[in-house]
C-alpha cells in the first residue's frame, strides 16, 4: 500500500510560530492543519501509546520467558543478545539520523542512497557476524552458541529493510511509523512465548526475535511510500561518513562496556551470573523508553528548527522534566521493592539478583538528568561531543578497580549464583 502525496493549501501561521521556523518546518513537512507545537504534542501522545501497549509488552515477555527457562538458558540468550548487539550496534552508527536531519531536494532519491548505505552496513555486519561467532563461542566456551548466532546474523541483514520507517519519521507521520515498527515486538513475543512454554528454552528468544524482524521487514516494504532502489554516491557517502564517524566511536565505547560486563560476568559467575545481569539490565531498560519516546518525538522537530536556539533551550528543558517525573519513580522504585518483585513475581531461583537489581534500579534513576542533550548535537550536526563523552564514560568502566570485580564473583558464588 503505497501513499500518495498531494498538494496541501498553505495553512495560516500560528502567532508563536515566526515566519522563518515555519518555512523551515515546511521544507520539510506541510503542516496538515496545525503548527510545530501540535504536531509534536499529537506525535508525543501517539509515541506515548506505543510506548505503554508494546515496551511493557516487552517487558512482559522477558517476565513470562524467565518463568520458563532457567537462569543458566538465560544467560545463553544473554551473550546472544549482547554479541549481535555488539554489532547492531556499530550498524547503527546514524545513517537515520542523517536521513531525518539532511534536507535536500530530491526525497526520494535521499531515501534511496541511504537506504543502499544501510543495506550495504546490514551485509557487511551480518557477513561479520558470521565470522565471529566461532570466535565468541570459543572465548566464553560455549558451543551452543554458534547455531543461534547465525540465525541472528541472517536477521540482522533483514532488519535493512525496515528502513521506510525513516519516511514516515521524517514527516513526523508518527502513527504510520509506529504501527510498521509494533509488527516486530508483537510478532516476536507472540512467537517468543509460544515456544518458551512449548519448552524450546532459549532457542524460543532467537526465533522469536528473527520472526519478529522478518515480517516487520515485509511490512515496511509493502507500505514504502517510495520504491527500493540501490542508490551509490560518493558524496553522499563522505556526509553521512562525517555525521557518523563520532557516533561509531560512541557505539565502539558502549560494546567494551557491555561485553565488559557480560564477560566478566561469565568468568566470575558462570552462565547464571549472566542471566542475572541480563535480566536486571532488561528491567532496568524499561526506565529509557520514556526517554526514547520524547526524544524520537522531538528529533525530527528539532531538526527543522536547529537555527532556532531559544525553541532548542525550551524543548530541552520541558523534555528533561517529562522524564524525570517517570524515570525516577520508577527506578527508585525498582531499587525498593526488587524483593518483593522476586518473590511475588520471577520466583526464588532470582533471588540473587536482588542486590544487582537494586543498583541498576538507583543507575537508571540517575541516568535520566539531562539524558538526551545528544539529539540536539546530532541536529545541529555537530556529533564530536557524543563520541568524546563516550570515549570518557569507557574509560572509567576500564579503570575500574579489579579487587572490586574479584570480590563480587566470591561473594555471589557463595549466595548460589552459580546454582
Amino acid at each position: 500500500m503505497r501513499e500518495l502525496s498531494s498538494p496541501t493549501p498553505p495553512q495560516p501561521r500560528t502567532p508563536d510560530e515566526p515566519e522563518s521556523t515555519r518555512a523551515l518546518f515546511e521544507e520539510r513537512i506541510a503542516l496538515a492543519g496545525g503548527g510545530l507545537r501540535r504536531r509534536t504534542a499529537r506525535g508525543s501522545l501517539v509515541n506515548a501509546a506505543y510506548f505503554v501497549g508494546l515496551h511493557s509488552l516487552g517487558l512482559l515477555k522477558g517476565f513470562v520467558v524467565a518463568a520458563f527457562l532457567t537462569r543458566a538458558e538465560y544467560g545463553v540468550w544473554g551473550i546472544l543478545l549482547i554479541t549481535v548487539a555488539t554489532l547492531l550496534w556499530l550498524r547503527q552508527i546514524g545513517i537515520s539520523d542523517k536521513y531525518i536531519q539532511q534536507s535536500e531536494d530530491d526525497q526520494e532519491l535521499a531515501f534511496q542512497r541511504a537506504f543502499t548505505l544501510q543495506l550495504l552496513l546490514a551485509g557487511a555486519f551480518g557477513i561479520l557476524l558470521l565470522g565471529a561467532m566461532p570466535l565468541f563461542a570459543l572465548v566464553y566456551g560455549r558451543s551452543e552458541l554458534l547455531l543461534p548466532g547465525i540465525v541472528l546474523a541472517l536477521a540482522t541483514v533483514a532488519g535493512a529493510f525496515t528502513s521506510p520507517a525513516w519516511i514516515f519519521y521524517r514527516r513526523m507521520q508518527f502513527v504510520r511509523q509506529r504501527t510498521l515498527q509494533a509488527i516486530d515486538p508483537v510478532t516476536s513475543f507472540v512467537v517468543t512465548v509460544a515456544l518458551a512454554i512449548a519448552g524450546a528454552g532459549y532457542w524460543s528468544l532467537v526465533i522469536g526475535t528473527a520472526a519478529g524482524t522478518a515480517v516487520a521487514a515485509v511490512a515496511a516494504v509493502w507500505a514504502s511510500p517510495y520504491p527500493l532502489a540501490l542508490r551509490y554516491d560518493r558524496g553522499t557517502l563522505r556526509r553521512y561518513a562525517g555525521f557518523s564517524w563520532p557516533l561509531f566511536v560512541s557505539g565502539g565505547s558502549a560494546i567494551v562496556i557491555a561485553q565488559g560486563s557480560i564477560l566478566l560476568g561469565e568468568w566470575q559467575l558462570g552462565l547464571a551470573g549472566v542471566g542475572a545481569i541480563s535480566l536486571a539490565a532488561v528491567i532496568a531498560q524499561y526506565t529509557d523508553r520514556v526517554d526514547t519516546i520524547i526524544t524520537g518525538t522531538l528529533y525530527p522537530a528539532i531538526c527543522a528548527v536547529r537555527d532556532r536556539k531559544d525553541l532548542l533551550f525550551e524543548s530541552f528543558v520541558k523534555s528533561n522534566r517529562l522524564a524525570l517525573m517517570w524515570g525516577m519513580p520508577f527506578g527508585l522504585a525498582l531499587t525498593l521493592f526488587a524483593s518483593d518483585l522476586v518473590e511475588f513475581g520471577i520466583g526464588e531461583q532470582w533471588r540473587p539478583t536482588v542486590v544487582l537489581l537494586q543498583v541498576f534500579g538507583v543507575n537508571a534513576a540517575v541516568n535520566h538528568v539531562g539524558f538526551n542533550w545528544t539529539a540536539f548535537y546530532r541536529a545541529i550536526g555537530d556529533t564530536r561531543p557524543v563520541a568524546v563523552v563516550s570515549f570518557v564514560t569507557m574509560l572509567g568502566f576500564l579503570a575500574a578497580p579489579r579487587r572490586c570485580l574479584s570480590r563480587t564473583g566470591s561473594t555471589a558464588s557463595r549466595s548460589g549464583w552459580r546454582s
